[in-house]
């Protein structure tokens, strides 16, 4: 058995930004040479997420508008965490969308079902941030 794993940075001008990291994880695949086993998919800071869904706009338009009913970021005195920081609501939503996925990895891809794509999701952005790839099999 063998194991891969490569770091993704990024730093988002915004608080709040969505990327599709589908193609960044299929190149650590193929770099990895591993044909059969599994991929983990994780954001490696508590107010980012890495999720799978559809690559649709509308649909992220939907997500932004109900984890901000969810979690609204304002007035930040609802939030007992805020006392130190501005950024409770970025924790709160990355609970919801969760921490990592893991992905089976089949002929040396990604073993999707229709549409699925895997996503980054920044929920308080501004600075450096990493997501992990680790790729397990043989």
């Amino acid at each position: 058995m063998k194991s891969h794993r490569k770091e993704l940075s990024f730093n988002f001008p915004t608080r709040r930004a969505l990327r599709n990291i589908t193609r960044d994880v299929q190149a650590a695949i193929d770099e990895s040479g591993i044909l059969e086993g599994l991929c983990l998919v994780n954001a490696m800071n508590i107010t980012a997420s890495v999720f799978i869904n559809d690559d649709e706009s509308g649909l992220h338009s939907d997500m932004e508008r109900w984890l901000e009913k969810l979690a609204p970021e304002k007035p930040h005195s609802q939030y007992a965490h805020n006392g130190y920081e501005d950024n409770a609501d970025a924790h709160l939503k990355r609970q919801v969308m969760g921490r990592e996925v893991v992905v089976a990895v089949t002929a040396g891809k990604l073993d999707f079902g229709p549409w699925e794509q895997i996503f980054y999701g920044e929920f308080d952005g501004r600075r450096p941030k990493r997501v992990l790839i680790k790729i397990i099999g043989d």
